[in-house]
């Protein structure tokens, strides 16, 4: 072999174990994902990443989460000195439009996966105008009314499924006293609104009609699909039992899952804690129509989206994995592992716990909307997110009027809000 030969030999053992290297470095990447939700780390590396892992070689999950309170706070500081992960939970609405606005998180709109999504999953991560998409939907919560079915045996009656038949089962637990018709307090005032407010009245503002409209301006607070609701909420104080007005959430939730109550106004969060807490048979309705035929209407709520870091040295291995969060496959380890945290994708999902396969039963046969006050009603001062958790807090204890409360949420909404002036 000739000098010039070997010479030549070395070259190309040098460029071929560099190419190799090259290869392997591009192939093997690290994904680092930020969340809040530190209650799923167990599930996540139990279940969501070794399922992802074993279909995309070359790609590992590192699921890091903070504290929920501390999250926005450590992430913003985090994207601000560029040791942020590849992958953003994203919260609803304005936190997550800063984000993107900012620059922090990367326009999804043409990720393949987000054909999946309807506008309504969507809206939680959309810009104003809807023209991009920022974060891919996961889970949503659903709002509804979950009873004790042992209850419902003992005094005899059925789920109700008009407004008439709903008074007349709280009229019949109140008549034989031996359980709180309902489970809720005010003194936290978001209980009221929430599992309140916002969870009937979508029925009589027709979800996303009404809630799209109000934001056009085209429709007002002191309308009468608006304030409804309110005088729905003020005919619900006799049924809460003695003291429901220093009644506490946590409170709320132990006189349920103890037996004392037969309904609970819920949030579908509550599942996987009232199947471990309750003892008793659960089952669930949702809200009341009007009049047997009516359409019905849910808060089906947008609650985790999940996003690309605008700074990741890793775009295509992180659009591979949110297009796979936007698959059946995600969708249904998600929802059987955290029951009441809804795949909000187009996907079918099939659902091992009882209570929460009730729960997402509604979306067919109700038309699904989000909470009226969470996306751009709740940029001003005064805070109409807030302001509907007392006014709601108010009308139940009989302190103020529904026609009252509306002209008041109606007038600090004019005070700021352009179309509503």
């Amino acid at each position: 072999m000739t000098p010039t030969t070997r010479t030549s030999l070395k070259g190309a053992l040098l460029a071929s174990t560099l190419l190799g290297a090259g290869a392997a470095q591009a192939q093997d990447v690290t994904l680092t994902i930020e969340s809040w939700r530190n209650d799923d780390l167990s599930i996540w590396q139990d279940e969501i990443i070794p399922a992802f892992e074993a279909e995309h070689p070359g790609i590992t999950l590192n699921f890091t989460p903070s504290a929920p309170a501390e999250y926005n706070a450590v992430l913003n500081s985090k994207l601000d000195a560029g040791s942020a992960g590849d992958i953003i939970t994203c919260r609803p609405f304005d936190a997550s439009l800063a984000l993107y606005e900012a620059g922090h998180l990367t326009d999804l709109s043409d990720l393949e996966g987000m054909s999946n999504f309807s506008d309504v999953a969507k809206s939680g991560w959309s810009t104003d105008d809807g023209s991009a998409t920022y974060c891919v939907p996961m889970a949503s919560v659903i709002h509804g009314f979950i009873y004790n079915k042992e209850a419902f045996e003992e005094v005899g009656v059925e789920v109700p499924e008009t407004e008439e038949e709903f008074y007349a089962v709280l009229d019949a637990f109140k008549e034989d006293g031996t359980y709180i018709p309902m489970a809720m307090g005010t003194n936290d005032q978001w209980e009221a609104a929430t599992m309140g407010y916002n969870n009937i009245g979508p029925t009589y503002w027709k979800g996303e009609e009404g809630r799209t409209a109000l934001i056009a301006g085209e429709q007002s607070l002191t309308d009468e699909q608006w304030v409804e609701p309110f005088r729905q909420l003020a005919k619900w104080g006799e049924y809460l039992g003695d003291g429901f007005e220093a009644q506490t959430y946590p409170d709320s939730q132990n006189i349920f899952t103890l037996g004392r109550a037969a309904i609970y106004p819920a949030g579908s969060w509550e599942i996987a804690g009232f199947n471990t807490q309750a003892i008793f048979d659960m089952g669930a309705f949702p809200p009341p129509v009007p009049a047997a035929g009516d359409t019905c209407y849910i808060s089906d709520h947008t609650d985790i989206g999940i996003g690309m870091n605008a700074a990741t040295e890793h775009p295509e291995a992180a659009r591979t994995f949110l297009n796979w969060v936007a698959s059946s496959e995600f969708s249904n380890i998600f929802a059987n592992a955290i029951p009441g945290f809804f795949p909000l994708s187009d996907a079918e999902v099939t659902l091992e716990d009882p209570l929460a396969q009730e729960f997402i039963s509604w979306r067919d046969e109700c038309e699904s909307t989000i909470r009226s006050t969470y996306q751009i009603l709740s940029r001003g001062t005064p805070n109409l997110e807030n302001d509907t958790w007392n006014a709601s807090a108010a009308v139940i204890k009989g302190t103020e009027s529904p026609e009252d409360a509306a002209a008041r949420l109606q007038d600090g909404l004019a005070s700021w809000y352009e179309p509503q002036q």
